[in-house]
């Protein structure tokens, strides 16, 4: 009787396992495809800077796609989405020219 129980625990926290480990897969490909968006967006936010000549710069502007999604992937999603917004808000006060 113990080994039957025993047998079913294992099966248990194998089962359990593998579910947390498809759950941590698809939390990093969503991750992954949140940032591929966040660094596409980036890059749109600074072709308008570029053309508009706001004359934005530093990180938070660069052309390099591989550095702003990199950036995304290492910080908290709540990081990532306000950066993208400070930069709307601030070509929102750069007028087409």
């Amino acid at each position: 009787m113990t080994v039957s129980i025993a047998r079913r625990w294992a099966a248990v926290s194998l089962g359990a396992l593998l579910g947390a480990a498809a759950g941590a897969g698809n939390a990093l490909a969503q991750a992954q495809s949140n940032c591929e968006w966040y660094a596409n967006l980036a890059l749109q936010q600074q072709k308008i800077n570029l053309d508009r000549a706001c004359g934005f710069t530093g990180p938070a502007w660069s052309t390099n796609r591989a550095a702003h999604l990199n950036w995304c992937v290492s910080v908290a999603p709540e990081v990532w989405k306000e950066q993208a917004k400070q930069r709307d808000q601030m070509l929102a006060k750069c007028p087409a020219r």
